[in-house]
């Protein structure tokens, strides 16, 4: 079993797409990603991707752009992982995100091979969407945000992170960089609410994989919570992706992560037809 550390996203699709496509919701996060590296090269200027081979078949594959934290796909084995934590034990990592329960077997091995102690800091739904159920009307209506926006949209980009992903470090230093880069990209952005002439909520999209397309942040103030603008603008923004007025071709799938530590949020998206098909965990290490 041999690992190999490419830096070509779409060397790295190509060879993976077996192992990724077999369950394409779970590994929305991943494929989105290196899909971003493909598009964007000027992104991320640095990245890691690694495969994991046994014979001519990939059994495994992560990817990192630093300082960000390791993604990591389900492998095909234990073996696999663990050929995977040993080389990657070298690497200083802040942490880990991946679908349980091989996100937590990771950890446990990259942490005795390394010497730094892990924790989970987060748990998380990921949740799926093929049709958008009917809801009752909210006042208001969506649009699509747009250059002038941006002072608004960083403020709440900001305020998400900060409050749902407890977000310092490269997340808040590179947050501008990645709201422009999500207002130009021709399969990305945010959709906002609007109540008499005030914006109320907001919700944004990317990420792109081969049939679906990931959903967030989702954001209103807190003065403005529990009159249903993130429920409205949510489903919305869903039909908009599925539909294809908002990327060319539509989606078969919308996909979105909730945190499980969070009943509310998970029954709203529940209504709108979103379905839990995994379970997800950032673990922290040191």
């Amino acid at each position: 079993m041999d690992v190999v550390q490419l830096d070509d996203a779409t060397a790295f699709l190509e060879q993976a797409g077996p192992l990724l496509l077999a369950d394409e919701a779970r590994h929305n996060l991943i494929l989105g990603i290196a899909g971003t590296i493909r598009d964007s090269p000027d992104l991320y200027l640095t990245r890691n991707l690694w495969l994991v081979r046994d014979g001519d078949q990939v059994v495994g594959a992560a990817l990192r752009t630093p300082p960000y934290n390791l993604i990591l796909a389900r492998p095909r084995s234990k073996q696999a992982l663990a050929a995977l934590a040993e080389t990657v034990a070298g690497e200083e990592l802040p942490g880990i995100v991946g679908t349980e329960p091989e996100v937590h077997e990771f950890a446990t091995m990259w942490s005795g091979r390394s010497g730094i102690s892990a924790r989970t800091s987060m748990r998380q739904g990921v949740y799926a969407l093929e049709q958008v159920e009917p809801l009752s009307a909210v006042p208001g209506s969506a649009r699509v945000a747009e250059e002038g926006d941006l002072e608004l949209v960083l403020r709440w980009w900001l305020a998400f992170g900060d409050e749902v992903l407890h977000e310092g470090g490269p997340g808040r230093e590179r947050a501008e960089e990645n709201v422009r880069h999500k207002l130009a990209s021709p399969t990305g952005g945010f959709l906002l609410w609007e109540e008499g002439g005030d914006t109320v909520s907001l919700a944004g999209w990317g990420g792109p994989t081969p049939n679906g397309i990931r959903v967030g942040p989702v954001y209103t103030p807190p003065e403005l919570r529990g009159r249903g603008y993130a429920t409205a603008l949510t489903a919305e923004l869903s039909q908009r992706l599925l539909d294809g007025r908002l990327v060319d071709g539509g989606r078969r799938f919308c996909f979105l992560y909730t945190d499980l530590a969070n009943p509310t949020s998970n029954a709203i998206y529940e209504r709108i037809g979103y379905r839990r098909v995994a379970e997800s965990a950032e673990i922290v290490f040191g």
